[in-house]
């Protein structure tokens, strides 16, 4: 083949190439959508298909008041913290991020949400770091640089990392999130309910913030999609993270699972064992639960735990000082609804000592009221909710007995 033939032939690849990746990332955002309509329908059939507005607040205990800071960021998932006065918000089926201003100090805030990238394949993640968002997709991670001065211009997304592990199949959200190390951490879920995956899927990576060095840290996590660091923290580890337990077990397991991370290499059993003490049917056989680390609290089955943040304020009750919240997305497959909820998981020394408090609960009987899937605590010691279901944030806050 001469020269010219060849330089021919490599450009028709190349275009092959490009052209079969664009239909790829069409397939996917099209089966992204319409997965997450006809999810969103079968909840708000079973809502009785009240919008928003008519829809009654969740309840809490006493002593708590629960407010909608806004309900116009529909898709809301992951939460993230700008500068004062700022949120960024991930959406899934949306494919967008918002950006929320308000005035914490306001006895009454009134939102301004404008959104600022749209179009988006699943960017459920948001993290703020030194100017600049940062935004996951299903195979790529994103950035709006220097975001906080141009909200109402937004820049166009830039392509920081790409090609992250994808196969067709489920999990592939991310909540991203900065650690104390100033890593910014990646998780990758298992592509299926539950398959032999390797180190190849159902794990968490990292790498520098500028996308550099990107590394495997954990293993053995089916859909982590929630981890975060004790606030006095200056290291990599320990980090605390959720992952949802695999469907088809029955009503009651397995659990999902509150991990902790203490070192590279670490591995947590999927999909050989679940919640630390149930083998795999299919999966197990030859790799005992012993040889993996067992979640440090049961969460319950099919809660579906995503976000979760260490609540470092003064402005709640003592014995919740100090606690993990956590938001529980709620059950899809489960005779009888569980999850839908915010619950506190006491922590002592980095331990937890088995108590939880149910601070937020979206259900009334079997209608769910609201889907949580992040918590963010603010300064002025009041915690935001993201409602995915009726694209909403909360903010609940003590107001004492």
């Amino acid at each position: 083949m001469t020269g010219q033939a060849t330089n021919a032939a490599n450009r028709s690849d190349r275009t092959e190439r490009h052209a079969g990746g664009i239909i790829e990332r069409h397939r996917r955002r099209i089966h992204r959508r319409l997965r997450s309509l006809a999810f969103s329908a079968l909840v708000l059939a079973a809502a009785g298909s009240r919008d928003a507005n008519a829809a009654p607040l969740p309840s809490v205990p006493p002593g708590f008041a629960l407010s909608v800071l806004t309900d116009q960021v529909p898709g809301a998932r992951e939460i993230a913290l700008g500068p004062p006065g700022v949120l960024f918000i991930g959406t899934m089926g949306a494919g967008q991020v918002y950006a929320v201003r308000f005035d914490p100090a306001a006895p009454k805030p009134v939102a301004k949400v404008t959104t600022i990238a749209s179009d988006l394949e699943a960017p459920a993640g948001v993290a703020y770091h030194n100017g600049d968002l940062f935004i996951s997709a299903t195979t790529r991670i994103m950035v709006l640089r220097n975001i906080a001065e141009h909200l109402d211009e937004p820049p166009k997304p830039e392509v920081l990392i790409d090609h992250l592990p994808w196969r067709s199949g489920d999990h592939d959200w991310k909540f991203i999130a900065f650690g104390p190390d100033r890593r910014l951490y990646i998780p990758i879920g298992s592509p299926c309910n539950v398959c032999d995956i390797g180190h190849a899927f159902g794990k968490l990576m990292r790498a520098e913030a500028d996308g550099s060095h990107l590394e495997d840290v954990a293993y053995g996590l089916r859909n982590s999609v929630g981890f975060t660091w004790q606030p006095q923290g200056n290291g990599s580890f320990p980090i605390f993270l959720t992952d949802n337990g695999r469907d088809w077990l029955g009503d009651d397991i397995p659990s999902d699972e509150l991990n902790r991370v203490d070192h590279v290499g670490q591995d947590f059993g999927f999909p050989h064992c679940h919640q630390g003490d149930i083998a795999d049917p299919k999966f197990g056989a030859g790799h005992p639960c012993s040889g993996y680390t067992p979640p440090i609290v049961k969460l319950g089955a099919h809660v579906a735990a995503l976000g979760l943040r260490f609540y470092d304020g003064t402005a709640l009750p003592e014995p919740l000082r100090g606690s993990l919240i956590v938001a529980e997305h709620g059950s899809w497959n489960r005779s009888t609804p569980s999850g839908y909820r915010v619950v506190a998981v006491t922590i002592r020394d980095g331990k937890p000592t088995g108590q939880q408090d149910v601070l937020f609960n979206g259900l009334s009987g079997r209608t769910p009221l609201a889907r949580p899937a992040d918590v963010q605590p603010l300064p002025d010691g009041s915690i935001l909710i993201s409602d995915e279901l009726y694209g909403r944030l909360y903010r609940l806050s003590w107001q004492g007995r």
